[in-house]
């Protein structure tokens, strides 16, 4: 997918290109990849999980009075 250049949207295509580039010159095997992908998106899920639990309880703050 192209984008029009220097938007938001390319800088983030062109950050993640450059870092999976940088995996393939460093030769990281496919598995390695593969884990460290897994590894950041498990760690944006827990942070989020985390972000959500917090607004809940206010929410519930709320709720009850």
């Amino acid at each position: 997918m192209d984008y029009k250049p220097y938007s938001q949207e390319w800088h983030r295509k062109r950050y993640l290109s450059e870092a999976l580039g940088q995996y393939f010159d460093d030769y990281v095997e496919v598995d390695l990849i593969y884990r460290d992908i897994m590894s950041i998106l498990s760690e944006r899920m827990n942070a989020s999980l985390g972000e959500y639990h917090r607004v809940s309880d206010l929410e519930s703050k709320f709720l009850e009075k």
